[in-house]
């Protein structure tokens, strides 16, 4: 088979490497892929956004199967248009999309179908929604409407941080037309968890529990990112909980698609906080996690790329896990998330290939004459299995003692939640 995996970043490199492992694969693609992928794949020179040409490339070079990373493809409508071509992908359709490209869409659909969620009004005006925190009280939670790779998310403390969020927003476009519209919503408090499943219809399966480090800096300090680390399983996720997650969530989630007339097939990513009154939704997400995919996928066995062919036409399918953990930490270059510099050679990275138990998966990298540059603010991914999660944390740590680039900057308590409450 042909098969081509949409997207760039750490996740998409994850995905290239757990679909290479198939003996199903003829011929493996990725656009525009990164210096990571370029040894499991073909790099297409084609923007993930440009969906004619990825949809003309596809349709040329006969492509069987399309994996589709990143959301801006698919809340522009990738799968639509693969879909009325009569190509294969996995990946929801521009509407089922809104869930995450539009946080109002989403927080009204949550309410319309009792998912439960975050308290929440929306506002277009500047003036109404600081005059609206002046009422609701700190600590507050301000977002975006549209995508923001996940830098349009500000937890405020203060009523000058609060006004500070809905300025670059509103006032000075930050993040342009993303933030013309805000959601203004209660802050809640308890333990994050990213639930995941695959989605096609009615019928879901779960993958692996996870938790994710937004938060740039240890202890969860600093700005939101697109994620500084994520291990899996979750401990905080038990028995109860994901029985919980299913019945409150998911499948309140599937019977509210299903009245609306939308089909969903593809990844769907829960951001949850696991609340004294149960899990509530932070956010949905259209597609597999990123870093939360690489750990993810680390723990799936079995041939993916059949699995997911199964389910794409609507066979039942079960997942098969390893039972240890695995870890990993994001190195990013500096002035991320704002302003992320670019162009910094990386050395230490061979001396990791031959490591057991270890995967470095590229993100914001680039192949230039033989040599591996840093190209975006997340740069690396350091995964590591683990008979414990202390094993596996160990392990990517010590790895990242020989990865070194000007400016690089990293958490180091991934994973000390889950230690410190003594899993």
């Amino acid at each position: 088979m042909k098969v081509l995996v949409v997207g760039n970043g750490g996740r998409e490199h994850a995905i290239v490497w757990k679909l290479a492992q198939s003996k199903k694969v003829e011929k493996l693609y990725c656009a525009r892929g990164n210096a990571g992928t370029l040894k499991l794949a073909e790099n297409i020179d084609i923007d993930p956004t440009d969906i004619k040409a990825l949809a003309d490339f596809a349709q040329r070079e006969g492509i069987d199967f399309t994996v589709v990373g990143p959301e801006a493809p698919l809340v522009a409508g990738l799968a639509d248009e693969f879909e009325a071509r009569g190509l294969k992908v996995f990946g929801p359709s521009r509407r089922a999309s809104m869930l995450e490209g539009s946080k109002v869409f989403a927080k009204r659909f949550m309410q319309k179908y009792g998912v439960p969620t975050a308290n929440f009004e929306v506002f277009e005006d500047p003036v109404k929604a600081k005059r609206f925190i002046k009422d609701f009280g700190m600590p507050v939670v301000i977002k975006a409407d549209g995508l923001a790779s996940g830098k349009g998310v500000f937890v405020c403390h203060t009523l000058e941080e609060a006004h500070q969020a809905i300025d670059r927003l509103m006032v000075q476009k930050s993040l342009g037309e993303a933030g013309s519209r805000v959601v203004i919503e209660e802050f809640l408090s308890g333990e994050e968890a990213s639930y995941i499943v695959m989605l096609n219809g009615e019928e879901y399966v779960p993958l692996p529990t996870s938790q994710d480090h937004k938060r740039l800096l240890d202890g969860d300090k600093g700005p939101n990112t697109g994620g500084m680390g994520a291990y899996s399983p979750n401990p905080f996720v038990g028995e109860e909980v994901e029985k919980a997650i299913k019945e409150r969530i998911i499948e309140r989630l599937i019977k509210g698609l299903r009245e609306e007339g939308i089909h969903y097939r593809g990844f769907l990513y829960a951001g949850l906080m696991l609340t004294e009154e149960g899990p509530k939704v932070l956010e949905f997400n259209v597609r597999l996690g990123d870093p939360e995919a690489q750990p993810l996928l680390m723990r799936i066995r079995g041939d993916f790329l059949q699995t997911l062919l199964d389910f794409y036409e609507g066979r039942r399918v079960s997942l098969d896990f390893d039972p240890r953990c695995a870890l990993c930490v994001v190195l990013a270059s500096r002035g991320y998330p704002e302003k992320p510099e670019d162009g910094k050679p990386i050395e230490g990275l061979e001396v990791l290939e031959a490591e057991e138990n270890l995967v470095v998966f590229h993100a914001g990298t680039i192949l230039k004459e033989g040599k591996v540059y840093t190209k975006g603010g997340r740069v690396l991914n350091v995964c590591a299995w683990g008979e414990s999660l202390q094993e596996a944390r160990e392990r990517a740590y010590r790895a990242i003692e020989k990865i070194r680039f000007e400016g690089m900057q990293y958490r180091r308590d991934i994973g000390m939640r889950a230690l410190r409450a003594g899993f």
